[in-house]
């Protein structure tokens, strides 16, 4: 973006308020739900992967991301807050299969999420409710629970810690 306005030079004018918020915003909507529209294409010929991801954000709430990736590419769907039923199996049954059936039962090949105990349990009623889902455990999830295990250990604890004093130590 800088470089982009370094080339135009003096004298560029930026959006105005009212700008961004209605035309330019307008415009990208827009964009955004073209490739949408070139997505869901491929969902009906190749089928999609829904996937789930949750984390914690710096106000201590649990967030879900709800995510689709198809053959052209991952897209964005929606975040909410999860706080209230993240622990509670039946509630995220009930989200991921609310967004099957937004997408269409025949368009989802498989749902990736973490392998937390609800998420399991989860699956297993979607499993129950539509058998021709595949279930697929977040393979970085599963990655950093090892390497949480693996840093655990006294001799890569220690090492570790350096690494993250170190790593402060330059990136400040």
């Amino acid at each position: 973006m800088i470089e982009a306005i370094g080339q135009y030079g003096p004298g560029l004018l930026q959006p105005t308020y009212h700008q961004v918020r209605v035309p330019l915003l307008k415009k990208e909507v827009d964009h955004v739900n073209k490739l949408m529209e070139e997505h869901k294409k491929d969902q009906e010929q190749y089928g999609c992967t829904l996937m789930s991801d949750g984390w914690t954000d710096r106000r201590n709430r649990t967030l879900i991301n709800i995510l689709v990736n198809f053959p052209r590419g991952t897209m964005f769907l929606k975040s909410m807050d999860a706080s209230r039923f993240v622990k509670d199996a039946k509630m995220i049954y009930e989200l991921l299969d609310a967004w099957v059936e937004h997408i269409g039962e025949a368009n989802v090949v498989q749902v990736v999420t973490d392998g937390a105990a609800a998420n399991v349990v989860a699956w297993r009623l979607l499993e129950a409710n539509q058998p021709h889902l595949f279930w697929t455990p977040c393979g970085a999830h599963c990655l950093d629970l090892m390497f949480e295990d693996i840093f655990k250990l006294p001799n890569l604890k220690t090492t570790w810690e350096r690494a993250i004093m170190i790593h402060g130590y330059i990136y400040n």
